[in-house]
């Protein structure tokens, strides 16, 4: 099994990187995340899932651990695909994803593309407590202006098809120029209505 590669990324997506690792060019599937961690990198260290079924065999990768551990975690719950758990790894931060399930947050979990209010459910029952044991018992408590609110409102925009190059300087006003303290939520609807 592959744990990680490390080389050149010889062509980059939002989807999508190749890997060049001694002349041998690895297809890899990568979330939103990964992607804006990586986006002005020529070579990266990339963890990798290698997801094998009876049909086919494909990478999955990640910037960092605790992406892969999140993404490893969703997949082991029954009707969670690879494809569902990158969308969710697109959609919100590990670490915000991981927190939700531990709260038990279905209304927020069951807003990802893929994932309806049974299958969160599912996901909350089956991580919850494995997920709160990973972290020690400390759940995270964000600071609301903080960069985690930013990037959770960019990965969700990306994936609403906006531009993030477009649309990150009005998140940046929007930020500054709010007093009371913000949610994702209310940060992406901010944009929205900026926007339309």
């Amino acid at each position: 099994m592959i744990g990680y590669l490390n080389g050149q990324l010889t062509f980059k997506s939002p989807t999508t990187i190749y890997v060049d690792v001694n002349g041998v060019g690895y297809h890899v599937n990568i979330s939103l995340h990964t992607f804006q961690k990586i986006e002005h990198l020529e070579k990266a260290k990339i963890f990798i899932h290698h997801h094998i079924t009876e049909s086919d065999q494909s990478l999955f990768g990640f910037f960092d651990e605790q992406e892969r551990s999140i993404f490893k975690h969703l997949i082991s719950v029954s009707g969670v695909g690879p494809s569902t758990a990158r969308v969710a790894t697109s959609y919100m931060e590990p670490s915000a994803l991981k927190q939700a399930i531990v709260q038990g947050n279905v209304q927020m979990v069951s807003k990802i593309k893929g994932i309806g209010p049974k299958t969160a459910q599912r996901i909350i029952l089956d991580l919850k407590d494995k997920l709160f044991k990973e972290m020690d018992g400390d759940v995270v408590v964000f600071d609301q202006k903080d960069a985690s609110i930013k990037e959770e409102a960019l990965s969700a925009l990306s994936s609403l098809g906006f531009q993030k190059s477009k649309i990150s300087k009005t998140v940046d006003m929007i930020i500054a120029e709010n007093d009371q303290e913000l949610t994702v939520e209310s940060l992406i609807k901010s944009v929205l209505r900026q926007l339309s």
